[in-house]
């Protein structure tokens, strides 16, 4: 039931419908967190350094897929991946160069990984403390949200059980030895880029929601201990009115689902934090400088919906990694809306709108019942399990393409609006000797550390994960006798086996 809306509800004031502090952007604007990494940990080092040059106010780490996977760069099947899509983080030796430099208790950091999330977190803070900085200063976020890449991603190495337990392992640790960080970001992004609905990206995300904290219920962690580290990464998409009422729903559900469901009472609990991307998969190879249009209105759109962080994209993102120049634009992007529009002056710009109120209710509505219909089913891994989540949005997917295809949806440069003398723009080329040269490193490694250490360390892991004690002291420790990547993730993988997708 949609409880009935009324005047006094202010910013800052529960269920949150229009936003989670009073102020909002009059006291602090969002952090402007670029999402980049690319190539070895020295060259994503220099982009950092860079973008916090240029005005950005927080660091957002793009992984490679072997790292994400838990391969180490020089396993055979990374061969040709290195450094493509994110950095390439093997070991604590990686971690340290990729923040030389930049002090970690001053720079927020965001680490978008989810199978190896545990590893990369105890490389962070071991890096951190080599910096002489505490835990206790750390802030930023894991993504570690491992549902969503059986959902809509791929980026998986365990089946879905003992991934949770991973991720409850590191709730209770991160309580202890990081308590400002942000211990997962349930995300929506990768959801709506996989081609859901704005009502499934809520819907779906909200339910994984529920699966973590059940899991963390039921491994004896407390609601109110937890639930104010929990925080969220949604799409900013093209429709965006739509947009707009899609964030103040999910953040309205949330609260309601936490206070009535799991009876949380610390007001931080209720509060649905989050992270917003614009949405990659609206920027288009053709007329590439448009996409700065449309990532300039799906921004404008996060920051009307009440963002706690944003990432704009680069207009060259449907060709390449972004240029240098193309993250500074992205980046000025948001400065522009935060210094120039005049939107931040006010906590909820939008607030009593008659069709923003509408579309919020519809959206909380039907949001609500897709969570009530996954409840049925048995919860979110069941739904999971069977494939329903996945079909759901593999329908939607099919339905928004062919709209496009039949030009009853209009994507400007591609089926309307063409030209025939379109110019190419610079792109973003990695140097392939990158490769070569991490995989010699990650070699040096094993080749100078204690073998001996590394090897009890690994015993102490593949032991724990046997006997189920929290597994964080243990990666914390092989990480610190320079283990790597893919080592510890196999030490897990032993013990929990792999994940098979039957669909696939």
């Amino acid at each position: 039931m949609i409880e009935k809306r009324t005047t006094f509800e202010k910013p800052g004031e529960y269920p949150y419908t229009r936003g989670i502090h009073p102020e909002m952007y009059r006291n602090r604007f969002w952090t402007m967190r670029q999402y980049a990494g690319f190539g070895t940990a020295q060259e994503s080092n220099q982009r950092y350094r860079y973008l916090l040059d240029q005005g950005t106010t927080g660091l957002s780490v793009a992984f490679d897929l072997p790292t994400q996977m838990g391969m180490d760069s020089d396993h055979p099947l990374a061969a040709g991946e290195i450094g493509r899509v994110g950095v390439a983080i093997s070991s604590l030796a990686d971690m340290e160069t990729l923040f030389r430099d930049i002090p970690l208790d001053r720079v927020s950091t965001s680490m978008t990984i989810n199978s190896t999330a545990a590893i990369l977190l105890a490389y962070y803070v071991l890096a951190a403390r080599r910096q002489g900085v505490s835990g206790a200063k750390l802030t930023g976020t894991i993504q570690n949200d491992i549902l969503k890449e059986y959902i809509a991603r791929g980026t998986y190495i365990y089946p879905p059980r003992p991934a949770m337990r991973i991720i409850t392992d590191l709730f209770a640790w991160a309580a202890q030895e990081v308590p400002e960080w942000n211990t997962i970001s349930i995300s929506g992004y990768h959801i709506r880029e996989a081609g859901s609905t704005a009502v499934q990206e809520v819907a779906f995300t909200l339910a994984n929601a529920i699966a973590y904290i059940e899991a963390a219920l039921a491994a004896d962690l407390k609601i109110d201990d937890f639930g104010p580290r929990l925080s969220f990464f949604f799409n900013s998409h093209n429709d965006f009115l739509e947009e707009i009422a899609k964030f103040r729903a999910a953040r309205r559900l949330y609260a309601r689902l936490m206070r009535e469901r799991f009876g949380a009472k610390h007001p931080r609990s209720l509060m649905l934090r989050f992270h917003a991307q614009t949405a990659g998969s609206t920027l288009t190879a053709q007329q590439p400088d448009v996409n700065v249009v449309r990532t300039s209105l799906q921004a404008m759109a996060a920051v009307l919906g009440g963002a706690q962080s944003l990432h704009t994209n680069g207009r060259d993102e449907a060709l390449s990694l972004p240029t240098e120049e193309s993250a500074r634009l992205a980046l000025r992007t948001q400065q522009i809306i935060a210094y120039e529009t005049g939107v931040t002056n006010a906590a909820d710009p939008l607030g009593g709108s008659e069709v923003i109120e509408r579309m919020t209710d519809a959206i909380e509505r039907s949001a609500g019942e897709i969570i009530r219909s996954i409840d049925e089913q048995g919860g979110t891994l069941r739904a999971i399990e069977t494939g329903w989540i996945q079909n759901q949005i593999q329908n939607a997917a099919y339905e928004a393409q062919r709209k496009i295809e039949s030009g009853e949806q209009v994507v400007v440069g591609v089926n309307r609006y063409r030209t025939s003398d379109e110019k190419g723009i610079p792109t973003f080329r990695l140097n392939p000797e990158l490769e070569r040269e991490q995989n010699d490193r990650v070699r040096e490694l094993r080749a100078t550390r204690s073998a001996s250490s590394a090897t009890a360390a690994i015993e102490r892991l593949t032991n724990a994960a046997k006997d189920g004690g929290n597994l964080m002291p243990r990666i914390m420790e092989a990480a610190e006798a320079w283990a790597t990547v893919g080592e510890i993730s196999s030490a897990m993988r032993t013990v929990f086996g792999e994940y098979l997708d039957a669909s696939a």
